[in-house]
């Protein structure tokens, strides 16, 4: 790492440099820079929940292209009187696109706090500063909920999630509370991030929405899984190519456009997508493939107030086994069987056995660290 000091810097500034600056305030154009909007806008990592993060390349209309998506997709933005909360890190790319670009580019106020994990200040600053729109997580939205005041999100006309699945028990919880709509989205670095959104005339729980206009997408069939597949897409907000740890700033370009997301997606007759899941983390027990997002849900809806992932092991007989590592002290496995049974989830989804930890290791993001999640689930057995 290379640390530089502006009080060194200062010393180098020569007249020619004080001049153009003094002549670049009054007529700027000719001495800023003019990049091609293909050109490199961002590098963004990935959150590396499943291994070493990539550096995804961005250029300037993926960024724009973006946000303009997302202005086209939910026209009940209102410069005049709407306010956005993200308290979302910029290096997480909802952050920077949704959370600062965006209401720079369609004039709407923000107001940036430096960290989500804040639960008890942040309801008051949503408070103090009259935000309307606010951007989370599940797990960021049910902590915040929890814990304010009477009041303290009433300004608030509604709340996008992503990153992760929103529970039916936040959605609940948050409507109850301080009847305020959840709209739940989904992207990917590699989008920009915005792929789909709801939208508050066209909402529907257990979905991300419809597709942003502009957005093309396939589905490839899953060995396994019988409704939907794997999603690819393309647009202009689609990266430029991956960054990697073996040729560091070398771009290795996406073909043709098109990018893997990794995600099972099934969409209904009315175009919502509702996401089934990571390829990866489907198991197979005894030639029946499982979700371990169902078994997750499961254990969510038992103990709400905690946090809880689902993993897999080898087994002899079966071929795989599920493995849930919670930090819910009395989380057992008969109760997860219980609620499965009376809701109709099949007897494979619930896991042969449940792991008590300390805390879930969390990424930066408030995603879950899976490679950390294992070594610590396999520790404790």
């Amino acid at each position: 790492v290379e640390f530089i000091y502006l009080e060194d810097v200062r010393k180098k500034i020569g007249k020619k440099e004080k001049i153009k600056a003094l002549l670049g305030s009054f007529i700027p154009r000719p001495f800023i820079a003019h990049p091609n909007y293909n050109s490199t806008g961002v590098v963004l990592f990935t959150s590396g929940t499943e291994g070493d993060p990539k550096g995804v390349v961005l250029s300037h209309k993926n960024l724009v292209a973006n946000c303009m998506q997302v202005r086209a997709h939910i026209d009940d933005l209102h410069p005049d009187k709407d306010i956005i909360f993200n308290p979302l890190p910029t290096f997480h790319c909802f952050g920077l696109t949704g959370g600062a670009l965006l209401p720079i580019f369609i004039g709407l106020k923000v107001a940036l706090y430096p960290s989500p994990l804040h639960v008890k200040i942040i309801p008051q600053r949503i408070k103090e500063v009259g935000a309307t729109i606010a951007f989370a997580t599940d797990t960021f939205l049910s902590r915040y909920a929890r814990a304010g005041k009477e009041g303290d999100l009433s300004s608030l006309r509604f709340v996008v999630c992503g990153a992760e699945q929103v529970r039916d028990e936040t959605r609940a919880f948050v409507k109850k509370k301080y009847d305020l709509a959840v709209l739940e989205g989904y992207g990917a670095t590699e989008a920009a991030p915005v792929i789909a959104v709801n939208q508050p005339e066209a909402n529907r729980a257990g979905t991300v929405g419809h597709f942003l206009p502009g957005m093309e997408h396939r589905l490839e069939q899953v060995p396994g899984i019988d409704k939907g597949g794997r999603l690819f897409v393309k647009g202009p907000n689609v990266m430029i190519g991956y960054m990697t740890t073996e040729a560091p700033g070398e771009v290795n370009p996406l073909k043709d456009g098109w990018h893997d997301t990794g995600d099972v997606v099934e969409i209904d007759e009315d175009g919502f997508v509702a996401i089934k899941g990571r390829v990866k983390r489907f198991a197979n027990i005894g030639g029946e493939t499982i979700s371990l997002a169902v078994v997750e849900n499961c254990t969510k809806a038992v103990w709400p107030d905690n946090e809880h992932v689902a993993l897999i092991l080898p087994d002899p007989k079966k071929g795989e086994q599920i493995i849930v590592l919670s930090d819910a002290k009395d989380a057992n496995r008969e109760q997860i069987r219980s609620w499965a049974q009376l809701h109709g989830v099949p007897e494979l989804a619930v896991p042969r056995k449940v792991v008590i930890a300390e805390e879930i290791p969390l990424l930066g993001t408030g995603k879950v660290d899976f490679q950390a999640a294992q070594k610590l689930m396999e520790s404790l057995l």
